[in-house]
């Protein structure tokens, strides 16, 4: 997969599931429950963390320290902003 003319690393699954759904929501700010509810489905009855080490690992994979792309706003969730 390639992103901003980079060939990215291969995501897992679940990574590209929720890169997906960050990047047809641009500026949109989602809550780890929202995340939860719509990537991993209602069925899902992990820690809210996971929604954490999924960006995190995202976040090595596609951010230059130029473009981080993913955002985090404190006490809320995260939003994917290619504008930042």
């Amino acid at each position: 997969m390639y992103f901003e003319g980079r060939l990215l690393e291969a995501l897992t699954p679940k990574e590209f599931d929720l890169l997906y759904f960050l990047m047809k929501h641009p500026r949109q700010v989602f809550s780890r429950e929202q995340l939860l509810e719509q990537v991993w489905g209602y069925q899902f009855y992990g820690d809210e963390r996971t929604v954490d080490v999924h960006i995190k690992r995202l976040r090595q994979k596609i951010a230059t320290e130029a473009h981080p792309f993913l955002h985090t706003i404190w006490g809320v969730g995260y939003k994917f902003d290619e504008t930042e």
